[in-house]
């Protein structure tokens, strides 16, 4: 049914009226949200603040590493420590390796650049971190919505955003309401502030209208995958940091793993591919696999057992894919714009600080009488704050590493150890993600060893322990622009690689009863990692919100 006729037969949506709806419950939304509230707290205003989070609960979808730099949070809250935030592991040791097929060697730490040195940060569930923001936002005032995922951005008649919808509920697989049918609510707004995480379906649409996009390079992209182990007592180092490089990935691949020694006998193992690889035959899940029978990593990993899994698309343009954050009546925050800084392996505390600069902005605005204007502050703030400075430093990392392990790895060691950071040289990103595929007849097919189950997985078993669940009567949320593409182009040209790049085996080709193939989604494995929106040669599969609550909940991840 049109949306014309469903409000003919159901109705005018219920709209609700906030001075600043924040999309995301990530920490970037979260921290902007505690933000406008201290602030309001501060100036003894009212001020409306509603954040709608798609997950089933705040931190169900959150994923990374992750070892956190506390420096935003401290400016956040700064008594973070007393109000018991779970932030209890700090880092103890810093080891970086490169990695052979049987073998590993370590850097010695005093040639390892400042990027790679974790002397005050911590080792933590950002799921668990992201559970406690929620916390402090709803003890503020902060009204939290989670499974409700906004679905699409509303607009005034000049075209300047004026809020969001929520999705329907209750539409079954053929597209019709069934008998739960519920019209998303319209959540007005002064200001809304997009938190979506990489690659946000709204942001996404958003860079596309504002051309946001216009005067920066394209974003790129990583995929990260990642396991939570349960160890031998006796192998296990609370505060260890392992990075490595090199094997299983050859090394024109940009990619690397973590390895992270949590309390309670537990390890966060991960493993990042760039998605900017060229080969299609290539399948970041078994080289994650591959990578923990290194003797450098099984070593920990043995007599253990595997608790969770997980992945989510990462940005790692870094600065010179920045877009411009902000737009009439709202602006973007957090990995929505693309603040993770990659040469770090960190994101969180950048997420926290624009979050905070942007709230800033929005609450100023909202005080001062203004709406669904131009939050220019939020721009001005961060080029003068240390998030910038830090992101300027590593502007050309990502760039230096797509050009081989060994001339990358030696450049960043000269811009960032030797010169600080500080040279007159900047790299740019040249393509897409999705642009840096070769045919499959120029390339070599990659043969993976079978997973044994005890240490190597395959994928249905790893999303199973993801806890990912979707309803099953709704429309597939992994939408096809033309449904003769993935055989006609990717499979034919391609080999199919959205087999292979996905880590949730959601995309499968099947035989028909007379012979010819045909794509099969199985929408309900999504870990919601976001990598076939980026990675789709040709664009045509759009990742959109299933219905609210729906995909992984991540425990301690």
């Amino acid at each position: 049914m049109t949306p014309e006729s469903l409000i003919e037969q159901y109705g005018p949506r219920e709209s609700m009226e906030y001075d600043v709806v924040i999309v995301g419950g990530g920490p970037a939304g979260l921290s902007a949200a505690i933000r406008l509230k201290q602030l309001a707290q501060e100036k003894c205003v009212e001020l409306g603040v509603c954040v709608l989070e798609k997950g089933s609960e705040i931190g169900a979808h959150i994923f990374s590493g992750a070892v956190m730099d506390p420096r935003g949070l401290s400016e956040l809250l700064p008594d973070w420590k007393t109000q018991g935030a779970p932030l209890d592991v700090e880092v103890t040791e810093d080891r970086f390796l490169f990695l052979s097929k049987d073998g590993a060697k370590q850097v010695p730490n005093w040639l390892l650049p400042d990027n790679f040195k974790n002397q005050g940060n911590y080792v933590v569930s950002l799921a668990n971190v992201t559970r406690w923001l929620g916390q402090q936002a709803e003890a503020l005032g902060v009204e939290i919505f989670p499974g409700f995922p906004a679905a699409e951005v509303l607009y005034t008649e000049d075209g300047a955003v004026c809020g969001v919808a929520a999705g329907n509920m209750g539409v079954g697989k053929d597209g019709e309401p069934t008998g739960n049918f519920q019209l998303g609510m319209k959540l007005h707004a002064k200001y809304t502030l997009f938190c979506e995480g990489a690659r946000g379906n709204l942001g996404r649409q958003l860079m596309d209208k504002f051309k946001l996009g216009r005067d920066s390079d394209p974003q790129v992209y990583g995929l990260g995958i990642k396991e939570l182990w349960q160890i031998d007592p006796s192998k296990h180092k609370p505060g260890l940091v392992i990075h490595t490089a090199g094997w299983p990935l050859e090394n024109d691949t940009y990619g690397g793993s973590f390895l992270y020694h949590m309390d309670d006998n537990q390890v966060m193992v991960g493993f990042v591919v760039g998605l900017g690889y060229s080969n299609p035959y290539l399948s970041p899940f078994e080289e994650f696999q591959r990578y923990k029978t290194n003797p450098a990593i099984r070593t920990f990993l043995e007599g253990g057992k595997r608790v969770s899994y997980g992945a989510r698309a990462i940005t790692a343009g870094g600065l010179m894919s920045l877009p411009k954050l902000v737009f009439p009546g709202g602006a973007l925050a957090g990995d929505d714009a693309g603040f993770l800084n990659a040469s770090r392996i960190k994101g969180s505390h950048a997420a926290i600080k624009s979050g905070k600069m942007a709230a800033e902005a929005a609450f100023d605005a909202v005080q001062a009488g203004r709406q669904a204007d131009e939050l220019s502050a939020y721009p001005e703030a961060f080029d003068s704050s240390w998030l910038k400075t830090e992101l300027y430093r590593a502007r050309n990392f990502k760039q230096w590493m797509s050009k081989g392990l060994y001339r990358g790895t030696l450049m960043v060691g000269l811009e960032q150890k030797v010169l600080g950071g500080n040279v007159p040289w900047t790299l740019h990103h040249q393509h897409a993600d999705n642009e840096t595929l070769k045919p499959a007849s120029q390339c070599k097919p990659i043969l993976y060893p079978k997973p044994d189950g005890k240490l190597t997985f395959d994928r249905l078993a790893s999303v199973f322990i993801s806890n990912t669940n979707h309803e099953e009567n709704q429309p597939a949320h992994l939408t096809l622009k033309d449904a003769s593409v993935p055989v006609n182009v990717n499979l034919r040209t391609y080999a199919g690689p959205e087999r292979r790049y996905c880590p949730a085996q959601v995309y499968e080709f099947v035989k028909n009863g007379d012979g010819s193939e045909r794509l099969q989604i199985n929408a309900q494995n999504c870990v919601h990692c976001k990598t076939c929106d980026i990675k789709d040669p040709t664009q045509n599969i759009v990742w959109v919100p299933p219905e609210g609550g729906g995909g992984p909940n991540y425990p301690n991840m």
